[in-house]
């Protein structure tokens, strides 16, 4: 290789780089426009061959020296203005994404809230007229402690609040992912995961109700309940999403309506999975505290469930409504 004639060759392109470096460095990397950036990742890849092919041949120390210093200066812009492109990303999808794909799901969402509050309502009727419903449901430990005992059984978390948070939330995110999931069954198996969800807190809901424990009960579930409900009525959307491009396809290939709905239940998971995380946290050291008075675990739920709903109904600044 004629070294010359391949340092002249190439020095255009390593000069072009190091003046689009020397503006990203100083005015940072917001300063380049979009053909600029193209620019640099594309000098970044070419100066990196030309690194590679020096270090084969007589260069010398220096041309090394200073390919290496644009390669690593290159490398530094490429990917760590990536990486700062990813977290605003999630920056964005956080405070406006996830409200959006919500309301664009709120009909599915609304299916999956439907089907857990009947069948609560229908538990808690059957319940309160017939105790052997009641057995079918609920354990015959939970039964005895509440009837014969006057106690709930939340206090077994006391103690182990580490343990009984992490259990928590591997439980319910098993239980979202599961929801979504039975979107591929047609929607049965998320229509049984809501079902039976509804079944259990309304029959619970009877049996603390008949026993004068109602209050101390909600004002455990209040907290944690304000985020960790709406979340799985949130992953039960999701798995109608997916029942909704199986069954309903419309004008799309099957295919394709999976693509488009699966993106749509996906986020939604995404945006499922800290809710369910931060109701953990709750579940196992906040809700169960004996040292919190029942009124103020009300309040907290309450706040909770309402500065959530605001956030859910957030709009993008350039929108005034949902499309």
């Amino acid at each position: 290789m004629n070294i010359q004639r391949w340092v002249g060759r190439r020095e255009n392109s390593w000069k072009a780089l190091d003046a689009l470096l020397q503006k990203a460095e100083r005015q940072g990397i917001k300063a380049l426009n979009a053909t600029e950036i193209r620019q640099l990742a594309s000098l970044y890849r070419s100066v990196s061959a030309d690194l590679a092919r020096a270090r084969t041949q007589q260069v010398g120390d220096r041309l090394i020296r200073h390919l290496q210093n644009l390669a690593s200066r290159g490398y530094a812009q490429v990917y760590q203005g990536s990486r700062r492109q990813e977290w605003r990303a999630v920056r964005q999808f956080i405070l406006w994404g996830f409200p959006s794909v919500v309301q664009r799901s709120q009909g599915y969402i609304a299916l999956a809230t439907g089907l857990f509050v009947v069948a609560g309502l229908i538990a808690a009727w059957l319940a309160w007229r017939d105790p052997t419903f009641l057995a079918l449901v609920v354990p015959q430990r939970i039964i005895e402690q509440v009837r014969d005992r006057g106690e709930l059984w939340m206090g077994s978390i006391i103690g182990i609040e580490p343990f009984a948070s992490s259990t928590i939330m591997i439980n319910n995110i098993r239980v979202s992912f599961a929801a979504l999931a039975g979107g591929i069954t047609a929607g049965l198996f998320t229509t049984y995961i809501m079902l039976l969800n509804g079944v259990l807190i309304g029959t619970v809901g009877v049996l603390v109700g008949q026993n004068n424990l109602a209050w101390p009960f909600w004002a455990f579930v209040f907290p944690h309940g304000s985020l960790e409900l709406p979340a799985i009525f949130l992953a039960g959307g999701a798995g109608f999403l997916l029942a909704r491009a199986l069954l309903f396809p419309g004008r799309y290939r099957r295919l394709d309506a999976f693509k488009l709905y699966g993106v749509e239940a996906a986020q939604l998971l995404f945006g499922i999975v800290p809710l369910l995380v931060i109701a953990g946290v709750i579940e196992g050291f906040f809700s169960p505290n004996p040292n919190v008075p029942d009124f103020v675990k009300y309040l907290v739920g309450t706040g909770l469930f309402i500065a959530l709903i605001l956030y859910l109904r957030r709009c993008p600044p350039n929108r005034t409504e949902v499309i």
